[in-house]
């Protein structure tokens, strides 16, 4: 069979499914792709669902990459980020559907010879409870703050932004997302005995705010890191990826044997507050989960708990 084909007069933006080749952005097939579910029998449920699962893969790989250009390596790594690195839970079977999706999209578009090798098809699905993530235990926390304080900056002197950082995830448990948007004025410290930290967050598109008490403590590292950097917006004048880059650092410095992330402190700081008695309601509200996302992530929180 010829795998020659008349081209699209503007080859990125395809008219019908076989108009795609190689080199069309996935952005752009995700409309006929939706179109190839409805013509298959799919529900409204899980066309929504399959297109959600695509949008996820250009948020981490990003809006260019042509169908062409995707990779098992790509798609593997896209899988471990959505189980460990995006910091939102994801469940066995959210985890199951996501690997359908995969399959389901790149054998489309191997049926329809844009691309001439099907990356997913060896991606193999999981079954079984899904790990426990990484949580640190006592002594791991100490041995962080200890080593984020003798942290310095390129020229030399004492750098505040490590402990303020690991801190502060410690203690409330906020998102990279939220982390990375919060401004001066998201700190309450009206009453310097009793601050608090107001995060706006999302659930289901309705936005919500929760407020989670700081260590007032915390207050006077954070004056010491505001005369510091002065930063004019938010308080974290760099990217995402510094921030990350930071906590892996303190991680390596601490000797933690596993990765230091935003994901690992979520945990850290659920386990910390379950075993100091907090409720898990109060917990879940802290962390800004719904009821039926608490269900599996309550049940990974007691399990770290009694691990350790």
């Amino acid at each position: 069979m010829s795998d020659v084909r008349q081209l699209p007069l503007f080859p990125t933006m395809p008219g019908r499914a076989e108009d795609i080749f190689k080199g069309t952005p996935l952005k752009h097939t995700i409309p006929l792709f939706q179109a190839h579910l409805a013509k298959a029998g799919k529900s409204t449920h899980t066309i929504k669902a399959f297109t959600g699962d695509l949008y996820l893969l250009l948020e981490y790989l990003g809006d260019s990459l042509t169908v062409g250009q995707y990779s098992i390596d790509d798609l593997n790594r896209f899988l471990h980020w959505l189980e460990h690195g995006r910091d939102v839970p994801c469940s066995r079977k959210s985890y199951a559907r996501r690997v359908t999706t995969l399959k389901v999209y790149f054998k489309w578009l191997h049926q329809l010879n844009a691309i001439p090798h099907d990356p997913a098809k060896a991606i193999l699905q999981r079954s079984g409870p899904a790990p426990l993530s990484d949580a640190l235990s006592p002594e791991q926390i100490q041995d962080a703050i200890a080593f984020a304080r003798t942290m310095k900056t390129r020229k030399g002197e004492i750098d505040t932004r490590p402990e303020l950082l690991f801190e502060l995830l410690l203690d409330t448990g906020i998102k990279k997302g939220e982390t990375i948007n919060l401004t001066p004025m998201h700190i309450d410290r009206l009453n310097p005995l009793r601050p608090s930290l107001n995060v706006r967050y999302q659930v289901r598109n309705v936005y919500k705010e929760r407020n989670i008490a700081l260590d007032p403590k915390w207050l006077v590292l954070f004056d010491r890191y505001m005369a510091q950097y002065q930063p004019k917006i938010t308080i974290f004048n760099c990217t995402s990826r510094n921030l990350e880059y930071i906590l892996t650092d303190i991680g390596k410095g601490a000797d933690i044997p596993f990765k230091l992330s935003f994901e690992v402190m979520r945990w850290t700081c659920a386990v910390r507050d379950f075993r100091q008695g907090i409720t898990e309601d109060l917990i879940r509200q802290k962390l800004g989960l719904s009821e039926i996302s608490w269900h599996e992530t309550g049940g990974k929180i007691r399990r770290l708990a009694e691990k350790q």
